[in-house]
């Protein structure tokens, strides 16, 4: 495919993978409904989205980051390399976990805010400040970024393993065995080693073949990959293993990418490219979100004492709610994106991981 054309197909994957992390993050079965009946059939529904579905999108990121990073690569682009991803992961990293903080901490003092936020008042002192950034207390889903910075760290060795194709293998069969025998690795997680490294490894060594223009011989690959995805799932959702849910998640990330035909896809609109924006800012804004409907839809349905809500009517508030959680945080980060644009471009830029 023509480099327009893999550029576009990366944007609308990234977006895509956004759009599952918010329904991953939206679950507001037991907010709205308790631990009711009726709660755990509304949960049964939202699982499809934020457990089945979503739960690719961020080995989906880290596989394209992997992909990404060792594109082209050569030891010569490792400082290049390192320069644009302390622009793109690591300033914005520390950026977003200090807003988060200091929204916390005013939060935390607002009447009506804090109560919903439940976390009581949160102390404002630069010790706090600096375990919060480092530890992302207060913005859980950067914990992908958390460990996409130590995996950038890590280039120089992955390099000099991934650039050889028989150890290379070898590499990638002992990391999915620690991960079949559920053997931890300090700091870093190994499903996570497992995605960025595997894709890092198509980009050294399969790049011509991962980038090929799409044809039905592709798109029959990709959809028995998705087929194999399928088995792994199922594997997985019957004995629990983490090892067959690694492999679910991989295989329906590859088997994704060539079966979608990318002369088809849309054209990208620039709110689509505030992806990064998206994913850092949709957390605080879920949880407020549902909170604040929770508690107006209890003056309704009181959780405690007489009849509980059943699933039918009332339970079509939350589930509404949550289906048509993406699109609502897609206009308000596109509306805020735009702004902020329009009123800084250079934060911005930072704040959108220097997109």
């Amino acid at each position: 495919m023509r480099e327009g054309e893999f550029r576009k197909k990366i944007i609308w994957f990234t977006f895509g993978f956004s759009i599952l992390v918010v329904w991953a993050h939206s679950f507001n079965a037991e907010l709205f409904m308790g631990a009711t009946e009726a709660g755990d059939e509304l949960y049964r529904i939202e699982h499809f989205f934020g457990e089945i579905l979503a739960q690719i999108a961020v080995p989906g990121f880290f596989m394209i980051s992997g992909y990404l990073f060792y594109r082209n690569f050569s030891w010569g682009k490792l400082g290049g390399k390192w320069k644009s991803r302390i622009r793109s992961i690591l300033i914005p990293y520390i950026l977003w976990n200090s807003l988060y903080y200091l929204g916390y901490v005013i939060g935390s003092r607002l009447p009506g805010i804090g109560g919903l936020m439940g976390k009581g008042v949160i102390p404002f002192k630069l010790e706090v400040l600096a375990d919060t950034v480092i530890h992302h207390t207060y913005l859980h889903v950067f914990w992908y970024l958390y460990q996409l910075i130590f995996l950038i760290a890590l280039a120089p060795v992955l390099y000099g393993i991934l650039k050889r194709a028989w150890i290379g293998w070898i590499y990638l069969a002992v990391l999915l065995v620690l991960v079949g025998v559920k053997q931890d690795l300090p700091v870093i997680n190994e499903d996570a080693l497992f995605y960025y490294s595997a894709a890092g490894f198509a980009a050294l060594r399969q790049e011509k073949w991962m980038e090929r223009a799409w044809s039905q011989r592709r798109m029959a690959v990709g959809i028995l990959i998705l087929a194999a995805a399928a088995g792994c799932f199922f594997a997985a959702e019957k004995t629990s293993e983490p090892f067959y849910a690694v492999q679910y998640r991989f295989l329906a990330v590859t088997g994704l990418w060539l079966t979608v035909k990318e002369d088809k896809l849309g054209q990208i609109r620039q709110w689509m490219e505030y992806n990064f924006f998206l994913y850092a800012l949709h957390f605080a804004f879920v949880r407020l979100i549902n909170k604040g409907g929770a508690f107006i839809f209890h003056q309704f349905f009181p959780a405690t004492g007489g009849e509980e809500p059943a699933l039918w009517p009332a339970g079509a508030i939350p589930l509404a709610l949550y289906l048509m959680m993406p699109a609502a945080m897609v206009i308000l980060s596109a509306w805020m994106g735009k702004t902020m644009k329009k009123i800084s471009p250079a934060i911005f830029c930072l704040l959108n991981g220097g997109r």
